[in-house]
C-alpha cells in the first residue's frame, strides 16, 4: 500500500531545487517561443497546462508557424515523446501496484529531469518504501515552477510587438533544452546526428526536416548504446 509520507515528499521537493535552475529559463523562452509562433496566449497556457513536454510543445509550435498539417504536428510529437514509455516502462517495477489514480497523476508529471532525479534516488536507495511520495514531491515543484515559467515567457512574448522577429525563440529553446541532456556519449551521439540531420534536411518542405532529426536522432542514440552497451 502506498502511503504518503510528508518527510520523502520534502526530500523530493528538495533533490529538484538544482534542477530548476535549468527549467525557469527554458520554460520563459519556451513560452516566448510558442506565442512568437503564432499561437494565442491562451491556448499557449492551455497547452502547457495539458502537454506537460516542453520538447513536443516547442516543435509543434515551430511547425504550426510555418502551416503544416495537423496530422504531421502530431506525428512528430509522438515521436519527440515516444521516450516517455521507455520512462514508463522503467518506472512500472516500483508502481505497478499503486492505485490508479496515482499512477495517472505519475504519468502526468514524469518529465525527463523527475525521471532523472528518481533514477539517481532508486539507485542511492533501492529499497526506500517511500519512492511514491519523492516522486510527488520532485514532479510537483518542477511542474509549478516549469508552469509559472512558460506563463512569465507567455506574457512577455505577447507584449513584445508583432513586428519584432522572434524566431530565434524555439531554436534557442530547443538548445536549452538539450545541453543538460547531454550526459553520456549516446546523447551527444544522438544530439549530433540530429542536429546534422535538420541542417542538412533543411529544404525539405513542411519541416519534415524536424520530423527526420528527430527520427534520426533516436535512432542513432539506439543503435549507439546496442553497440557499446
Amino acid at each position: 500500500m502506498f502511503l504518503l509520507d510528508r518527510r520523502a515528499f520534502a526530500e523530493g521537493v528538495r533533490a529538484s531545487l538544482p534542477v530548476l535552475l535549468g527549467v525557469v529559463p527554458f520554460g520563459v523562452i519556451t513560452g516566448v517561443a510558442m506565442v512568437a509562433s503564432g499561437i494565442p496566449p491562451l491556448a499557449a497556457v492551455l497547452m502547457s497546462l495539458l502537454v506537460f513536454a516542453g520538447a513536443s510543445m516547442v516543435a509543434s509550435a515551430q511547425l504550426l508557424a510555418s502551416g503544416s498539417p495537423a496530422l504531421l504536428v502530431v506525428l512528430t510529437t509522438l515521436i519527440i515523446n515516444l521516450r516517455f514509455m521507455m520512462y514508463s516502462a522503467s518506472l512500472r517495477q516500483y508502481f505497478a501496484r499503486a492505485p490508479l489514480r496515482w499512477r495517472l497523476l505519475l504519468g502526468y508529471l514524469t518529465a525527463d529531469n523527475v525521471y532523472g532525479l528518481m533514477l539517481q534516488r532508486f539507485s542511492d536507495h533501492p529499497d526506500d518504501p517511500d519512492k511514491l511520495a519523492f516522486f510527488l514531491g520532485a514532479g510537483a515543484a518542477i511542474w509549478l515552477v516549469w508552469q509559472l515559467a512558460v506563463f512569465a515567457g507567455v506574457a512577455i512574448g505577447a507584449g513584445v510587438p508583432a513586428s519584432w522577429r522572434l524566431e530565434f525563440a524555439a531554436p534557442l529553446a530547443f538548445i536549452a533544452m538539450t545541453i543538460p541532456l547531454l550526459r553520456d556519449r549516446a546523447m551527444v551521439f544522438a544530439a549530433l546526428a540530429a542536429g546534422i540531420t535538420v541542417i542538412a534536411a533543411h529544404a525539405l518542405p513542411l519541416k519534415l526536416s524536424v520530423l527526420l532529426a528527430a527520427a534520426t536522432g533516436i535512432g542513432a542514440g539506439m543503435l549507439f548504446e546496442r553497440k557499446n552497451g
